[in-house]
């Protein structure tokens, strides 16, 4: 039985008709057209459908819609602001952590957390953090760099 359901996405809300079965990532993808995150294994492991709910990274693949309602959902397409990247995002391009395109909305989003969390990490916090993020185009160094260099960046601009 369809169910009708308000979600906040990127600071605007939706009301979207779902089966109680459909996950957070089929309502992103397919009703609200937001693609950043990607279905990788459908299983939790790989980490390509990261998004945050309420702050913090979650799988939307293993989320049911239903379960994201009165919950602030940011996708990667809601961090730039006024056509400019994030800071995150800025610094993964300038340090060459993008290469198909497949993980990164996951790690900059799993990288945002522990940034808002914890403004200061260490190289090994940051490897933590994106450890749930599988990557098989560059191998993390270039993303550890990225985000320790997007702390700074962000620290400056404060």
């Amino acid at each position: 039985m369809k169910r009708l359901i308000s979600l906040t996405v990127n600071g605007e809300n939706h009301e979207v008709v779902v089966e109680p079965r459909t996950t957070l990532l089929e309502v992103l993808r397919d009703a609200l057209g937001l693609t950043g995150a990607k279905e990788g294994c459908s299983l939790g492991n790989c980490g390509a459908c990261t998004v945050l709910l309420d702050g913090k990274p979650v799988l939307s693949c293993l989320l049911l819609a239903v379960e994201a309602q009165g919950k602030e959902i940011v996708t990667i397409e809601g961090l730039a602001e006024g056509g400019k990247l994030h800071p995150l995002q800025e610094a993964f391009v300038e340090h060459g952590a993008v290469q198909c395109g497949f993980c990164i909305p996951g790690m900059i989003l799993s990288a945002k957390a522990l940034l808002d969390e914890n403004p200061h990490p260490t190289e090994e916090e940051v490897k933590e953090a994106i450890s749930g993020n599988l990557c098989r185009c560059t191998g993390y160094s270039n993303a550890v760099r990225a985000i320790l260099a997007a702390k700074v960046k962000e620290e400056g601009e404060r």
